[in-house]
């Protein structure tokens, strides 16, 4: 336990100042990617577009765009016609569902997509200020962070492992790999966690919030 000191009475709670940390921190992602699609051509709605098609294989259909970046269907619709027109996207049929259309990266777009992805470089040296083990607990704290407001409904669902199906938290006696991925059939650690996976599968509840617990616990 820690030691009392004045500064207990004197300073506002730790996690206020996190969140006004992270606060700073989203006000810099945003500055930066205004002025990176700008200076691209692109708006910025359609940089996020090509930066999480570049995630996917085989290409998301315009609903998952949707939900992934919180905005409206017709946003998605007018974002993803402008690409088609700029020749960074292609619509093709979806081999599950005909009636749905995948938006697929073309070689220019992917291209164009690896560049737009590029500018939060300036984030991740600062990220790698911090020592590997410091990295890997600040990351397994956001994960949690994204998932809660996720369950609360305040940010878009993403494809997390902790949401998936395939996910076994907490089942190996390995502290560096105590996870383990169904799907691979491998141990995992923190640091292997995805935010965004092809395979993933979502978890139905209760499962989902069983899985949550036992990998915050």
């Amino acid at each position: 336990m820690a030691k009392p000191s004045r500064f207990d009475d004197e300073s506002t709670p730790l996690a206020q100042r996190i969140a006004v940390g992270l606060s700073k921190v989203g006000l810099s992602l945003k500055f930066q990617a205004w002025q990176a699609a700008g200076a691209r051509g692109l708006s910025p709605t359609q940089g996020q577009v090509l930066a999480l098609l570049l995630t996917s294989r085989t290409g998301l259909r315009p609903s998952t765009l949707a939900e992934r970046l919180a905005v409206t269907p017709p946003t998605v619709t007018d974002t993803v016609k402008a690409l088609v027109a700029k020749g960074l996207v292609e619509r093709r049929a979806d081999a599950s569902d005909a009636r749905v259309s995948l938006v697929v990266l073309t070689a220019k777009g992917r291209a164009e997509a690896k560049a737009s992805a590029s500018w939060p470089d300036f984030l991740s040296s600062a990220v790698e200020v911090m020592a590997p083990p410091e990295q890997e607990a600040f990351f397994r704290g956001l994960v949690k962070m994204i998932s809660t407001l996720q369950r609360e409904g305040q940010i878009p669902v993403s494809a997390m492992c902790v949401t998936c199906t395939h996910f076994r938290p907490n089942v190996h006696k390995d502290p560096l790999l105590p996870h383990h991925c169904a799907y691979l059939d491998a141990p995992m650690g923190a640091r292997h966690l995805r935010l965004e996976c092809d395979e993933h599968d979502e978890a139905a509840e209760p499962a989902r919030s069983e899985q949550f617990a036992a990998f915050t616990g």
